[in-house]
């Protein structure tokens, strides 16, 4: 009986030893602790989405390098473009929210009217080769942009849409 008591009264002690005492460590992988800081360093280093910038020189790459829109939106056209984002883009678009790929809301002032237009006739392409679709692929979990198959009056038809949602 004896030993059974001395066996249970070592394992409480290295039951206890175990529990107390140790400094806490710093365990590597996930966790859903979030830290604040208040230095103004840190947050200078904060990446912008890409879906956050405005790039007003970039035209993107593919068939349309020059475009002049007029002052006045073609509101004909801008119900076409409605009718073709409808029917080709709302699979991954929302005029007014992200979705799958970023909202149209907003896009005219933030990309130039070629790369655009580029973007919606040359996707595979411009997601290759241009550094703003490159960062929109990472931001949006690498769902590509599919080609369409739309014109060029199309594509322009879509533009004149988005040009109402501003």
């Amino acid at each position: 009986m004896r030993k059974i008591y001395t066996l249970l009264f070592t394992v409480f002690v290295l039951t206890f030893y175990g529990c107390g005492n140790e400094k806490e460590e710093k365990k590597s992988g996930f966790t859903y602790e979030t830290k604040t800081s208040n230095n103004s360093k840190a947050s200078s280093t904060t990446k912008i989405l890409a879906s956050k910038k405005t790039d007003l020189k970039n035209k993107g790459i593919g068939p349309i390098t020059s475009l002049k829109l007029p002052k006045e939106i073609d509101q004909d056209l801008a119900k076409t473009g409605e009718a073709l984002f409808k029917k080709n883009c709302t699979a991954c678009h929302r005029p007014d929210k992200k979705f799958i790929g970023p909202a149209a809301t907003g896009i005219v002032s933030k990309r130039t009217p070629e790369w655009i237009m580029n973007m919606i006739l040359n996707p595979e392409e411009m997601l290759r080769k241009d550094p703003l679709a490159k960062e929109l692929l990472i931001e949006f979990n690498y769902a590509p942009m599919i080609k369409q198959g739309l014109k060029t009056e199309e594509a322009r038809a879509i533009l004149e849409y988005y040009r109402t949602l501003n």
